[in-house]
């Protein structure tokens, strides 16, 4: 009785197992480079397997009283040598009230073939407000420069009057 039910726990335990596994497999963690001088953080940031591509995941947050309505991003990834491949550069829209933190998910499937020993990451480089645009000067070299692990090259944030979603009443 005792061997029946010590092989049936290592049954139930391999096939959590493999569920677990299978499930860890579906999502893909991505390290973030935070530009401080933006309105908006990245607290966490993941890619999701569906069946038409990888969605990303972000848990936005706005430390500003506007409304934000927008981002740019860049996603690439980093191979054992520190060099980057970029899997995309795309501008995201969406509602993110002033002072709150919540979790966004982006529909528009991302296509790529993580190769061996590769890791991801993400920099937001452009966040919009009815009010204005933040762009970060010089973003890409800034990126290269954290990935190479030089720490000391610090983004500069630009920011301009949004002339293009301001309502008339902003005037």
């Amino acid at each position: 009785m005792l061997r029946k039910t010590v092989i049936l726990l290592l049954v139930v335990f391999a096939i959590s197992g493999e569920i677990c596994v299978r499930a860890q497999s579906e999502e893909l963690a991505v390290e973030v480079f935070q530009v401080m001088d933006l309105p908006v953080s990245v607290n966490e940031a993941t890619l999701t397997k569906t069946d038409k591509g990888f969605l990303l995941k972000l848990a936005l947050g706005n430390g500003t009283e506007a409304e934000m309505i927008g981002l740019r991003y860049s996603l690439s990834a980093i191979n054992g040598k520190n060099e980057l491949r970029v899997i995309a550069n795309r501008v995201e829209g969406f509602s993110l009230p002033a002072y709150i933190t919540e979790p966004v998910t982006f529909k528009t499937p991302l296509k790529f073939k993580l190769r061996a020993g590769e890791r991801l990451a993400l920099m937001v480089e452009q966040v919009v407000s009815r009010e204005s645009i933040w762009e970060v000067v010089k973003s890409k070299e800034a990126f290269e420069a954290y990935v190479k692990g030089d720490y000391s090259v610090v983004p500069t944030v630009l920011r301009v009057a949004n002339q293009v979603d301001s309502r008339p009443e902003d005037f």
